[in-house]
């Protein structure tokens, strides 16, 4: 068996750390990033979105650097899926030592631990009825099929709800972005874009407006009694925290109602906790901020740190497909798994308190923002995925005011995404700090000043 010592799996190889805030040495993009955008343009294919011409070499904590040397301040955390920081030690360390020993052999047909250890793990933390202790056996909240992706979770998901109730038409939400499968394209409700020129799309969905109470209004006033028979239902799959579509936090009591809804027609509440879970809200699931139980929770970005991996949790009398009805070849790969596990460690162990911490201190300083600059709405959020939509002198969205703002922070050293009409989404790595959050914030004040 081919082992690693210590001193090479805490140090692969000597290099100097990363300052912690930006430190630009070239005009950007630098000479070598041009060349490396020149020689992906004549190769890959032209439907990746990239936001500006950054090229990035290696990435420590909540800091990544160009190959060109210079260094910037992260707030994506590659849209919102290096939760433990870029490269945390202990997560390369659990990748090279699992590296070294299996790398794969297919969770789908053979069995190994650390897939094992990792569905337990997650199905103990899954927000559904509790453990329950039978002797020596557990019979836990939770069983879990683990995915490559955010989309095939969907898919995954769309699947199970469909087999289990027998029922063909799903709801979705207007704005919604659950990936770009044919499945999970078909509830997203985000951009023309995403769904332009792919037509037919998978059958029975119908979307309506995500996150208020007038929406569920016309859901059961209109739509049941007229074009959606509610007994033919098999899901309605709602995220806690819209992503894609704009950060957006829901009414009071909506995702309670979605859930007394599914309650009295045997519909299946499916949350899609891609983008808001693992630790990203200061919970492990957003949805647990609304003490609601889903039936079904999808998940991935955050959940390995980097690492491909997704996974659908439901509670265990919903799972019961039968062998080869829904399988994966490189789901819960081993050293995902490994990674995935030290990740949730480090989650629990003080990453979701310090985004809970840090989001307040984000969002009142964004506040103290849109106060000096009228162009900022007050900021929404919870934990450190959090958003600011950028508006005109009318109060309207303005998405080229927003683009100009990316744009102009990567200039400065910062980068930051957009979502939704007009805004920019804040999700950096969980690890960030009081110093790397005012940098931030400093440089956002000055770019408003300058445009």
């Amino acid at each position: 068996m081919l082992q690693l010592s210590q001193s090479k799996i805490q140090n692969p190889k000597s290099k100097i750390s990363l300052p912690r805030k930006p430190h630009l040495i070239t005009s950007l993009p630098g000479s070598k990033a041009k060349a490396i955008v020149e020689r992906d343009r004549a190769v890959t294919s032209p439907s990746y979105t990239r936001d500006y011409p950054l090229v990035v070499a290696r990435g420590e904590g909540c800091m990544v650097e160009d190959v060109d040397g210079n260094v910037f301040l992260d707030m994506t955390a590659g849209i919102a899926v290096t939760a433990t920081g870029h490269s945390h030690p202990e997560v390369v360390r659990a990748i090279q030592e699992q590296a070294a020993n299996l790398l794969h052999m297919s969770g789908t047909d053979f069995y190994y631990e650390p897939m094992v250890e990792l569905a337990e793990k997650l199905a103990s933390r899954a927000p559904f009825p509790p453990i329950v202790e039978e002797g020596t056996r557990k019979t836990f909240p939770a069983k879990v099929f683990f995915t490559n992706s955010g989309a095939e979770s969907n898919e995954g998901a769309i699947k199970l709800a469909r087999y289990y109730t027998g029922r063909s038409l799903i709801i979705a939400f207007l704005g919604a972005f659950h990936g770009r499968t044919y499945g999970a394209m078909s509830l997203t409700g985000s951009k023309t874009v995403q769904r332009a020129n792919f037509g037919p799309l998978v059958p029975g969905v119908t979307h309506i407006p995500y996150g208020t109470h007038a929406s569920l209004d016309y859901l059961e006033k209109q739509l049941f009694p007229t074009m959606l028979p509610p007994k033919e239902v098999a899901a309605i799959v709602v995220e806690a925290i819209q992503g894609e579509g704009g950060y957006i936090v829901p009414e009071d009591g909506f995702l309670q109602r979605i859930r007394e809804i599914c309650d009295r027609y045997g519909i299946l509440m499916v949350v899609d906790e891609v983008q808001a879970g693992m630790g990203r809200t200061g919970r492990l699931f957003a949805i647990e901020h609304w003490n609601v139980m889903p039936d079904i929770i999808t998940t991935a970005k955050g959940i390995a740190s980097g690492l491909p991996l997704g996974a659908i949790l439901s509670r265990p009398e919903i799972m019961t497909w039968q062998p080869g009805s829904h399988a994966t070849t490189f789901g819960g790969n081993p050293v995902a798994c490994a990674a995935a596990i030290v990740t949730l460690e480090l989650l629990e162990n003080g990453l979701m308190a310090n985004a809970t911490a840090m989001g307040e201190l984000l969002q009142a300083g964004l506040y103290r923002l849109s106060q000096q600059f009228p162009q900022i709405s007050p900021p929404r959020g919870k934990g450190l995925m959090v958003a600011v939509d950028l508006l005109d002198r009318e109060r309207n969205y303005d998405s080229s005011l927003r683009d100009r703002i990316v744009q102009a922070a990567f200039l400065k050293g910062l980068l930051l995404l957009g979502c939704g009409k007009a805004a920019i989404r804040f999700c950096p790595p969980l690890t960030i700090d009081k110093n790397q959050i005012e940098i931030a914030l400093d440089i956002i004040a000055e770019v408003l000043a300058e445009i």
